[in-house]
């Protein structure tokens, strides 16, 4: 059957009109600018926020997040929900580099975040931000049962027979990472103040004797914390600010912190492949930006973390010991060094496994 002109116009014009109604509604997306000076596809409505984060911080971001909701309401008329992740500090980032689709990251330490860079899902200078990309601070203490029953002092009543220790897996816990390099820089310091010079060997001796006492190896802080709480070992090894959490709570935990300790900075960063294809870039900077505002900072050391807001860390310094000697992870020679002499599988920690 022939079709007439007309008819045949009236079809190409009413499928004109679907494909510019598409185009129009383009599957619910809009275009933006992002900051690299590109174009890439933004949710129009609500919009959606995976977040992929290590253990410790849960707690404080189930108040911090509907924060953010009211915020960012208030500011766009856009909803934001959240797709949350918590896992240990490693176990997250080998996650977010093998495919696990999370805008933001906010992980343990340096480190982690280097192996999502590496992996090409981070492609901008993250240590660019704001107090280098670090979110929040603290430090490596010990947790003792009621009262101290042990009489624990210092990093090397840790060694004494019959005292049982916990801390995390460093395979998989950033926070374990960082309590490792506390006790091996402790070590590292006692050699220095005997001898005026770092012993490497002393240092890792020292942290043979104290690993000779561990329990355990949990997956990650919460989890070495989890079993601290189920009465497993005598002393946890662990972030300040989870001991600070749960003595808030009521347990009655001594906070016991050594004369020697390492300071802990906690990074976070947009994951750039992954907001461009979600079109979240704008949404994830903005929450990675309300991370460094003082609303934010202040709700951390609600959370017993240290700020990183001058500010804040001005107005909450009576809540935190000053450690007698405090070094950072410079002292070690920084992250690229202690990941070669630590972690390597030739490095000093799995010596200190194998007995070596």
């Amino acid at each position: 059957m022939k079709r007439s002109r007309a008819t045949s116009q009236r079809m190409f014009t009413l499928l004109l009109a679907a494909v510019m109604l598409l185009a129009a509604a383009g599957c619910g997306k809009a275009a933006q600018t992002n900051g690299n000076g590109t174009e890439s596809s933004v949710q129009n409505g609500d919009v959606t926020l995976v977040i992929g984060a290590y253990s410790v911080v849960k707690d404080a971001f189930a108040e911090l997040l509907p924060k953010f909701q009211t915020h960012w309401l208030e500011e766009t008329g856009q909803k934001v929900t959240f797709q949350e992740s918590y896992e240990a500090s490693g176990t997250q980032a080998r996650a977010i580099a093998g495919g696990f689709e999370a805008d933001v990251a906010i992980l343990a330490m340096e480190g982690d975040l280097d192996k999502i860079a590496s992996a090409g899902f981070i492609t901008h200078d993250w240590k660019a931000q704001s107090n280098s990309g670090v979110i929040t601070n603290s430090i490596v203490v010990l947790g003792t049962r009621t009262g101290n029953p042990l009489g624990i002092k210092d990093w090397n009543d840790l060694t004494r027979e019959g005292v049982k220790v916990l801390y995390p897996n460093p395979k998989t816990s950033g926070g374990a990472q960082w309590d490792i390099n506390a006790i091996y820089g402790a070590g590292l310091k006692q050699s220095e103040q005997q001898n005026g010079v770092k012993d490497p060997a002393f240092a890792k001796s020292f942290l043979k004797a104290v690993h000779a006492n561990v329990e355990s190896l949990d997956k990650s802080g919460r989890a070495s914390m989890a079993a601290f709480e189920y009465g497993v070992g005598d002393v946890i090894v662990t972030y300040e600010n989870e001991l600070i959490a749960r003595v808030n709570q009521g347990v009655d935990y001594e906070i016991v912190i050594p004369k020697s300790t390492i300071l802990i900075e906690n990074p976070a960063a947009v994951v750039d492949k992954n907001v461009e294809k979600h079109g979240t870039r704008k949404v994830a900077e903005a929450f990675i930006a309300y991370l460094h505002s003082e609303e934010a900072q202040r709700l951390f050391t609600e959370h017993g973390f240290r700020s990183v807001d001058g500010k804040v860390a001005a107005d909450t310094k009576d809540r935190f010991a000053v450690p007698e000697d405090l070094f950072d992870i410079s002292y070690l020679g920084g992250w690229p060094e202690v990941r070669e002499s630590l972690y390597s599988k030739k490095g000093i920690w799995y010596q200190v496994l194998a007995g070596l």
